[in-house]
């Protein structure tokens, strides 16, 4: 008996999953095949009616695919704070990136993290002064999924300045740089910033070159939200690209986009600049399937939406889930007034174009991530729904690629451009992190007024071998592991 690589096939395994149809991850056509999985590995694959087995799950009609890797998120925290990872799980992520927009808890203690580290929670969650405390934190949550980490920017730059309205000196370069080598020793996978921030706004292009070569001599990656989206997009990118060339590393471009409408159709420009780039460098980026972002409540991001809906305000926490108009007719003062008066806070900001998203989200190699944030009270529904939204709306309801090809998007494609080693694919030695649903019915059920309702058609979780999720519930085992690249 041989599986789908022609070796020998082991005649016993723990779990035997029989009956569904296989997408693997690569991109490649489904096929009919039984897995196997011994310990924490896939051991084979393929028809395996004769083996022995510890349990079976018979997923007849079903879908197994290699478990959702979440490409950018702000679970941190969450990781933490609630470990059995549940708007993660309910959609299928077996592994989330974190730390990203240059925000990262750890490595900085004993501070009021400003915007928008806050979205992370106050003082009494930055008490991480090394990546090594944070880690270890970790260990002791056990955590349902996997998670490998970035260290952020912004967070490295609250450790090291008294004033972040402007360019770090020579000094407070090198003492970020050492904060990196740390961070990159003890388990981070590479450097995030948030260039459009507060935070990291007043960072010259030199600064972030200076601490990504620090990264880079890790083998680590950049990841960025760029320092605009909007009018300078374009910009943006060509100094995201340089940064990249010029630290010799690998570049990943945050949640792409082109915000406001005077700048909708630009995708179009910044796709053909990327194509171009990437005959000479390694650049990728991700995507999440919906129109309006969300991030903390700035004046400055206010102008070029359409509409606007706060997520939380320290000062008015009724305010959660209004929409800011409304606000301002309630209170009979300026949109600025109001945003100062709610602040600190968050908000969704409606101002994206559906074609600019499609035919991002249709570029090959893209990958997708969520950017949800968890701690909102009133969140965006890409934290529930991004999963499943892209397998039954864009991909079954819409055609815009291929079952193979989202799954693709969310698993081995990621996994590839982070360095994980055998995750992201259903093959004989890859990691058993799978998920199993239901190609007819998965579909995202979090919307906008409802943005926390789990999604349908997932139906089985595995976590380095271990059911995390079954039929509707929860599994009480937390088998999730830290990541690093290429390890």
């Amino acid at each position: 008996m041989t599986d789908n690589v022609g070796d020998a096939v082991p005649s016993a395994c723990d779990v035997l999953i029989t009956g569904g149809r296989v997408i693997d991850g690569t991109g490649a056509d489904s096929f009919q095949a039984d897995v196997a999985i011994s310990a924490d590995r896939i051991s084979a694959v393929g028809d395996l009616s004769a083996m022995r087995a510890g349990s079976r799950i018979n997923v007849e009609g079903r879908i197994v695919a290699p478990g959702f890797i979440d490409a950018h998120t702000h679970d941190d925290r969450l990781l933490l704070s609630d470990p059995a990872m549940t708007p993660k799980v309910t959609q299928g992520v077996t592994t989330v990136i974190t730390g990203n927009c240059g925000v990262s808890l750890a490595p900085v203690a004993g501070m009021e993290p400003p915007p928008p580290l806050n979205l992370l929670g106050g003082r009494d969650w930055f008490r991480f002064e090394s990546v090594r405390q944070y880690t270890d934190a970790l260990a002791d949550a056990k955590p349902a999924i996997n998670s490998a980490m970035l260290v952020g920017h912004s967070t490295l730059r609250a450790a090291v300045m008294d004033d972040l309205d402007r360019a770090a000196s020579d000094a407070e370069i090198v003492q970020m740089g050492d904060l990196v080598d740390a961070a990159m020793a003890e388990g981070c996978i590479g450097l995030s910033t948030g260039l459009a921030y507060p935070t990291a706004i007043a960072a010259p292009t030199d600064e972030v070159v200076a601490l990504a070569e620090r990264a880079a001599a890790f083998g680590g990656i950049y990841a960025t939200h760029m320092r605009n989206e909007d009018d300078t997009v374009v910009e943006a990118v060509k100094e995201t690209l340089d940064i990249g060339r010029r630290a010799r590393l690998p570049v990943v471009i945050s949640h792409h986009k082109a915000s406001g409408r005077r700048n909708w159709g630009r995708t179009e420009e910044t796709l053909r600049l990327i194509t171009a780039a990437q005959q000479q460098q390694t650049v990728d980026f991700d995507v999440y399937p919906y129109t309006a972002s969300s991030t903390v409540l700035l004046p400055e991001f206010v102008e070029r939406s359409e509409r606007i809906v706060v997520t939380w305000s320290d000062a008015h926490p009724d305010a959660a889930g209004r929409d800011l108009g409304a606000i301002v007719t309630e209170w009979g003062c300026s949109v600025e007034e109001a945003v100062q008066r709610l602040s600190p806070a968050g908000a969704i900001y409606h101002q994206m174009d559906e074609r600019d998203l499609q035919r991002v989200m249709q570029f090959p190699g893209s990958m997708i991530g969520s950017d949800g944030l968890p701690h909102d009270r009133f969140p965006h529904p890409r934290l529930w729904g991004t999963f499943p939204r892209v397998l039954g709306h864009y991909s079954r309801t819409l055609g815009l690629f291929s079952l193979e090809q989202a799954v693709h998007k969310m698993t081995f494609r990621t996994a590839s451009v982070f360095g994980l080693r055998d995750r992201g694919v259903i093959r004989r030695g890859a990691y058993a992190d799978i998920v199993v649903f239901d190609a007819n019915t998965v579909i995202d059920k979090a919307d906008f007024e409802h943005p926390t309702e789990p999604a349908a058609g997932i139906e089985w979780i595995l976590v380095n071998g271990q059911p995390v999720w079954r039929y509707g519930a929860a599994v009480d085992n937390r088998p999730g592991r830290l990541l690093r690249r290429h390890g």
